[in-house]
């Protein structure tokens, strides 16, 4: 499972716990991460949380955050490419859906190209936000928004999910049917 989430280390401890559940989680259920590869922020909450139930973890950093010294030294596998695209690539190639934790411009930007890849049926993986503390409210009004003006057709919010916490993300994961989705331009 891939998970997008951020890296920031000032969040609110709220964030971290939530970030920390979802790993335990996962590494309970046997489900491998699939990530970023940094150790600090939630991404390294969700890394340890898996590891400590036995998970195997895999990092993906670009090369040019190397020199940052923020990778997971602990990942069973720590990919390294040329730039954050390739890194996307090599995440979506390696995983079978997307969780999204809160996070800032990068987890924003990963998620969104996920939820586009799904509107022009690229890919059909479960994509799940989770919605710590309401983080992801106005981020879904914004995308009504859409639909309400049509720009984008109401079936669109039928390409992901919201979840308040990990236990219930995790359930939609594995409970995930991809929906039929029509013709974007049609």
């Amino acid at each position: 499972m891939c998970v997008f989430c951020a890296s920031s280390e000032s969040v609110d401890a709220v964030y971290r716990e939530a970030a920390t559940d979802l790993g335990r989680r996962m590494g309970r259920l046997g489900i491998d991460l699939v990530y970023g590869g940094a150790s600090i922020g939630l991404m390294g909450c969700v890394a340890r949380g898996v590891h400590e139930f036995g998970g195997r973890v895999t990092g993906v950093l670009p090369e040019f955050f190397k020199s940052k010294d923020i990778e997971y030294g602990e990942a069973d596998e720590l990919i390294v490419t040329r730039d954050m695209r390739e890194r996307k690539a090599v995440m979506d190639h390696k995983s079978d859906g997307f969780i999204t934790l809160p996070g800032g411009i990068g987890t924003l930007e990963e998620a969104m190209e996920i939820l586009s890849m799904k509107q022009l049926k690229l890919t059909r993986k479960p994509l799940v936000f989770i919605n710590t503390c309401n983080f992801y409210d106005g981020l879904i009004a914004n995308l009504q928004e859409m639909v309400d003006l049509k720009f984008a057709k109401q079936k669109t919010m039928d390409l992901f999910a919201v979840r308040p916490d990990a236990e219930t993300a995790l359930q939609y994961i594995q409970e995930y049917q991809p929906p039929e989705i029509p013709s974007k331009w049609l």
